[in-house]
């Protein structure tokens, strides 16, 4: 499997009903929260080809998507695909 990361910010309920999916779905990810990492915004922004919302989803070095691009995937049957599982 891939290592899952997923940019995230306090109170965002995106950041929230993404996670519950990935925990929902028994997939450990690691989570970067730029409210206490604002050094990360960058490094984000890089990897997401410019997207500046949260969260954003990664793959190992793949960039996946937002929250609505995984709930997307996860109704399409490919979310698991894409995170290697």
């Amino acid at each position: 499997m891939n290592k899952i990361t997923i940019y995230t910010k306090d109170y965002c309920p995106f950041c929230t009903k993404a996670k519950s999916l990935l925990t929902l779905k028994k997939i450990q990810f690691v989570e970067i929260n730029l409210n206490q990492n604002p050094d990360k915004f960058n490094e984000m922004l890089e990897k997401s080809d410019g997207a500046r919302t949260v969260p954003q989803i990664f793959a190992g070095d793949n960039y996946i998507g937002d929250c609505d691009k995984i709930y997307q995937l996860d109704s399409e049957n490919q979310l698991n695909k894409l995170l290697g599982i």
